[in-house]
């Protein structure tokens, strides 16, 4: 039985556990393009970690803000190295702890501590509303950063009367090879990918940043024909701001985003009935009468312009522009003998003389 994903290529911007994600998709017959996007980086210098930790102890917060559940993680483990993990859980059991996402939640729970409240949307501007109305004047709030500073969100506690101590776990930083991702640009603008997934908001930027000048292609081929699929609310935000519509599970987890993926590609897969065979378009590859023939690019390129205008002839001109850049009419030509070749049947294309070419569709 063929897997739901099978023909289609999905991209992958994580860094951490990315070979999890992309052996979920491949799992479900997708092929995946690893290109991180960004890389979480331990603070080098840990004596900003170490002196908000003392400030904790020597100022137990009224409330804590988890972020992120590697956050809550680092923080316990560089306490643990310093000798002091036993006295910071003991001052953050007394604290209301805020967790804004269940893995925030889960790292908490591990440590030995009660988190008394989450969002339902696990978005930083549902966890501050929630402050803001539950009052924070005169309290100290220590608030575990999540690789960015959060200079609203801390300011706006700070408004409310709150003393607010800004917990710096780790930071992002550029992938130390940056090839992958300007390659997963030139696919995405070029509609070589089907889906390209996102587990963090800064992957979005970072993506936008690596394209350069090509950003705006990036940003079209979101909107009309690459899935943006993301794994929660608070990584779709900045798509969602650029006016691009995004796939999320209800639940942020990665087996659910895979599964969102694996629902919503073969449902834009285009079906056709041809030269008295079903053909439908899956990404890299055809389907003939349920049967996958993965084709190169250009000859794809070319059914796709083809299906596009179904019954319709097409000339060498205008199936051009769907080649690469600098190919001329004889390289159309080309790929229409690989795209028959591919399909297994030359009825697939028929040549209208003097014309172009057609999908004899029934």
């Amino acid at each position: 039985m063929m897997t739901e994903l099978a023909g289609f290529t999905v991209g992958v911007t994580a860094d951490r556990r990315r070979d999890e994600l992309a052996a979920l998709l491949e799992r479900r017959g997708a092929r995946v393009v690893i290109a991180p996007a960004l890389r979480i980086v331990p603070l080098h210098d840990d004596s900003q970690l170490r002196e908000a930790t003392r400030r904790c102890l020597d100022t137990p917060p009224d409330v804590v803000v988890a972020n992120t559940g590697i956050g809550m993680r680092g923080w316990l483990e560089a306490a643990e190295g310093w000798g002091l993990a036993d006295p910071l859980r003991a001052v953050l059991a007394e604290a209301y702890i805020v967790a804004r996402g269940p893995k925030a939640r889960g790292a908490v729970r591990a440590a030995g501590l009660h988190d008394q409240w989450s969002p339902d949307s696990e978005s930083c501007d549902e966890c501050l509303a929630h402050l803001l109305k539950r009052g924070v004047g005169g309290q100290t709030v220590a608030v575990q950063l999540h690789g960015d500073q959060q200079p609203e969100f801390c300011a706006s506690l700070r408004a409310a009367g709150a003393e607010v101590i800004e917990v710096p776990v780790y930071r992002w930083a550029p992938p130390l090879d940056s090839a992958p991702l300007h390659r997963l640009v030139d696919l995405v603008s070029n509609r070589l990918v089907d889906a390209i997934t996102f587990t963090s908001a800064p992957a979005v930027g970072a993506l936008l940043a690596a394209a350069g000048p090509g950003g705006d292609a990036v940003l079209e081929a979101l909107r009309a024909d690459v899935v943006a699929a993301c794994v929660g609310p608070v990584t779709a935000a900045p798509l969602i701001r650029h006016g691009i519509p995004v796939i999320a599970p209800a639940r942020a987890r990665l087996g659910a985003l895979v599964r969102a993926i694996a629902d919503e590609l073969p449902r834009r897969a285009v079906t056709l009935q041809v030269a008295e065979h079903q053909l439908t378009l899956r990404g890299h590859a055809a389907m003939v009468d349920g049967e996958l023939r993965p084709l190169a690019p250009a000859p794809m390129a070319v059914l796709r312009a083809l299906a596009a205008m179904p019954g319709k002839v097409r000339s060498r001109a205008s199936l051009l522009p769907a080649l690469p850049r600098g190919a001329d009419e004889h390289a159309v030509e080309m790929a229409v003998a690989r795209l028959r070749a591919g399909l297994g049947d030359p009825a697939f294309v028929q040549t209208v003389v003097k014309r172009g070419y057609r999908l004899p569709v029934d």
